[in-house]
């Protein structure tokens, strides 16, 4: 279950299942989120601050368009549901090393 693309498909179906501690699980502790026009997220913790309220309120869900795999990246074409007033297109670069997600670029 270290696969990166299977680490990042389980991923997809926590953040959809609303489920924080599946999500969180998938992350290493000390993972880096770089956010389009935001600061970076550090840390397990902040993925928990930040996530968990949008999960608690069911409003976010994630249809994937496309998927890349290259070694330890693995780079979705997202539909966003729930995160703005319309779906949002997005590109996510997820980098998996020992089985955790350890860094997540948004990309335009």
């Amino acid at each position: 279950m270290n696969d990166p693309q299977q680490v990042v498909e389980r991923q997809l179906t926590a953040y959809n299942a609303h489920d924080l501690d599946a999500f969180l699980a998938t992350y290493a502790e000390q993972v880096e989120v770089n956010r389009r026009g935001g600061d970076p997220l550090r840390g397990r913790e902040a993925l928990r601050e930040v996530y968990g309220p949008q999960f608690a309120a069911g409003r976010c869900r994630a249809e994937i368009l496309g998927r890349l795999t290259e070694g330890d990246w693995v780079v979705d074409h997202e539909l966003a549901h729930g995160v703005a007033a319309e779906p949002v297109r997005v590109l996510v670069a997820y980098r998996v090393r020992a089985g955790l997600i350890d860094r997540v670029d948004f990309l335009g």
